[in-house]
């Protein structure tokens, strides 16, 4: 019989635990390598919204909301995974985008709605001052990001995965030109495909195989409240700040930042709780500083690499969103060479014609 093929995931985080479990449940032989502990960096400075959102052309729409139904697959395979499918309501356009967003996705079966005031405080009550309009998706949704990447991991290794966590990735071991592991401080893992799921890390080792992933990184803040009474009953996308209920009742919010994260945090943090009632003396718990791997066209790198047999790699920003399909992508091409479409766009090898 035919041994499964070995395949090593480098990053633990909701992509690379997306990977591995699929891979795992597929059949291959899976390590899956993480330089800090399972659940990565960047996963757990994630304001974890799963939707398929404004901004963006239809092809990729299609894809989000592919991911979007995969989550539900997940979900139901799954089903301690920390899903909260709670809604969105949005309102950080001006009125003439928001008029656009609402018309195109409506139209793109979105299941959007326009929202006014009262319809606004039906949704979330402890609003204190809700706007004149907004949109509502009912089918978004968010995922405690961390917590569903322990959980897939755990999954993964109950099917035979094997995780190295502290395991520092020094360069990828190539043999004429194909990747055939990686090397590690402990020592050489081969492998008879490598993935790169190392968000912003993924640049320096893929050059060590002679492949260009290029990444335009941008932090990211995110801020949590103590543990509180429920006040939200869905994510709030709001001018200069995102804010949802975890399912730890704490209060989550995402926002953008110019110079000092703590002085940033803070200020906030104020801005957050004056937006809702019945906070009482709620209290910053805690902020942290996530790097955003972002291609420089905004859109993921998955794939294949062209030129460097033995490798793909998979790095992208709203990398929660879109961990299921890539795991199920990935995984196909890997182990079967079947490839979706969708993805069509999205391959590494749109970097190398253009270098």
């Amino acid at each position: 019989m035919t041994r499964p093929p070995h395949v090593a995931v480098v990053g633990a985080g909701i992509v690379g635990a997306s990977i591995a479990w699929h891979l795992a449940q597929a059949g291959a032989t899976v390590t899956l390598v993480e330089a800090g502990t399972a659940g990565g960096l960047a996963t757990g400075a994630s304001f974890a919204w799963i939707n398929a959102s404004w901004g963006n052309p239809h092809p990729y729409f299609r894809l989000r909301t592919r991911s979007m139904a995969d989550w539900r697959r997940l979900g139901a395979a799954l089903p301690d995974l920390p899903l909260a499918w709670c809604g969105g309501l949005l309102w950080d356009l001006a009125p003439d985008e928001l008029d656009t967003y609402a018309r195109t996705h409506g139209a793109w079966g979105y299941g959007i709605r326009p929202v006014d005031r009262a319809a606004i405080a039906a949704l979330e009550p402890n609003l204190l001052a809700p706007p004149a309009r907004a949109v509502h998706v009912a089918g978004e949704g968010a995922v405690e990001a961390r917590a569903a990447a322990l959980a897939l991991v755990a999954d993964a290794a109950r099917r035979g995965a094997r995780l190295l966590t502290g395991s520092f990735v020094r360069a990828l071991a190539t043999l004429g030109g194909t990747v055939v592991g990686i090397e590690t401080a402990a020592g050489r893992i081969g492998a008879d495909a490598v993935v790169l799921a190392a968000g912003v890390a993924t640049p320096a080792l893929a050059a060590t195989a002679g492949a260009m992933v290029p990444l335009a990184p941008r932090p990211g803040l995110l801020i949590e409240s103590a543990p509180s009474t429920p006040l939200l009953n869905g994510i709030v996308i709001a001018p200069e700040l995102e804010l949802r209920q975890a399912a730890d009742s704490r209060l989550v919010i995402a926002a953008d930042f110019e110079d000092d994260a703590e002085t940033a945090a803070h200020a906030t943090f104020a801005r957050a709780i004056a937006m809702v009632r019945g906070v009482g003396a709620l209290t910053l718990d805690r902020h942290q500083v996530g790097l955003r791997p972002i291609p420089p066209d905004g859109f993921p790198i998955v794939g294949a690499v062209p030129g460097v047999p033995g490798l793909h790699v998979a790095v992208m920003h709203s990398g929660v969103t879109l961990a299921p399909a890539v795991g199920r992508h990935v995984t196909d091409v890997v182990l079967y060479g079947r490839h979706d479409a969708l993805f069509d766009p999205y391959g590494p090898a749109r970097f190398a014609a253009s270098a």
